[in-house]
């Protein structure tokens, strides 16, 4: 029994001793990152003011007499060139009034001729004369009223644009005061934003403003063309106008807003592609002693590469710009600056 005990014991010290040990983890290799320092830079400090893309050239188009209408060839969207006939009307009193003043004149003009012959042959007086020769001219003057009224029911395109709104139809009643439609010129276009009186000190004509519209990829430079000397009663705010330049996708109506300078500040920046973003948290990575250290942050403004730090970091620090996403906290590294 004891010899049985024994070789058992033997046994398992032999197995022990022959029992493969646990190699060493292996030295985590650094990753090679490259980094950049977190610096401040001056900054114009600017505050947003809400607006609308119009055109510079834009009309109200009325009748200039009563009539309805017989024709309306408008559409919105359409395009139309300086002179094309968008509406006609029925004038008939017009017309009446036209044919008129053409019997009239043709009556004068006689009348002027057999005076003419009968001063010849001394029949009649040079006042006689000078009358005839009066009622002509009143009458070429009332033909030429009569004319012009007349063109009036031919309502055309005051100059190259696209129609905004149509506002009646055939068959309507046509009257002065009464809008027919609106067109624009779609390629000269303008901002206007109403500009609150504290920030009025703050522009001039001439000056040139960044204006976001958020169609477009891209800020526009606008230029201060216009500035109201007259406050709005209600809000209390000043109307101005900036000249915008051309742009693809640029079109009326479209909502912006205009960057108005307040101040020169002081901002820490980091390359935006530093900062991660983990739910509700921002972080970058700083190197300390050739380790990631993770730092939570919070960002303000975006300036083109650039972003805003507003807490989490100090200047001078050197943030991970390559890889950030790869890290861990603690992870050794190698900055490459």
């Amino acid at each position: 029994m004891k010899s049985s005990l024994g070789f058992v014991l033997a046994a398992l010290l032999i197995s022990a001793c022959h029992k493969p040990k646990h190699a060493a983890a292996p030295a985590a290799v650094p990753l090679a990152v490259q980094t950049q320092a977190a610096t401040m830079e001056s900054h114009q400090a600017t505050e947003d003011v809400v607006g609308t893309v119009r055109s510079k050239q834009r009309a109200v188009i009325e009748a200039k007499v009563s009539g309805r209408l017989l024709q309306y060839r408008a559409a919105p969207g359409q395009l139309v060139q300086s002179g094309e006939l968008l509406a006609e009307l029925d004038v008939q009193e017009i017309r009446a009034k036209r044919e008129q003043a053409k019997a009239v004149l043709d009556q004068a003009q006689r009348d002027l001729g057999r005076q003419e012959q009968l001063i010849v042959s001394k029949a009649t007086s040079q006042q006689e004369l000078d009358a005839a020769a009066a009622r002509v001219k009143v009458a070429v003057a009332g033909l030429s009223e009569a004319e012009t009224m007349f063109g009036y029911a031919r309502v055309t395109a005051p100059f190259d644009g696209v129609v905004t709104r149509k506002l009646a139809d055939v068959g309507d009643l046509a009257m002065p005061g009464k809008p027919l439609l609106e067109i624009e010129a779609p390629n000269v276009l303008r901002f206007e934003t109403d500009l609150p009186e504290s920030l009025l000190d703050r522009i001039q004509p001439g000056a040139t403003l960044a204006v976001t519209i958020p169609a477009l990829p891209t800020p526009l430079t606008a230029t201060v063309s216009e500035i109201s000397p007259v406050a709005d009663a209600v809000s209390r705010t000043f109307l101005v106008k900036l000249d915008l330049p051309e742009a693809a996708g640029l079109r009326p109506g479209q909502f912006g807003r205009v960057a108005v300078p307040v101040a020169a500040t002081e901002l820490l920046l980091v390359p935006r592609q530093a900062v991660l973003k983990r739910g509700q948290m921002e972080a970058v990575f700083v190197v300390r002693d050739n380790r990631a250290t993770l730092r939570l942050v919070k960002t303000g403004k975006m300036l083109g590469e650039n972003l805003e730090i507003l807490s989490g970091l100090e200047p001078g620090d050197p943030v991970v710009t390559s890889d950030a996403a790869r890290l861990t906290d603690g992870q050794p590294v190698t900055a490459q600056p």
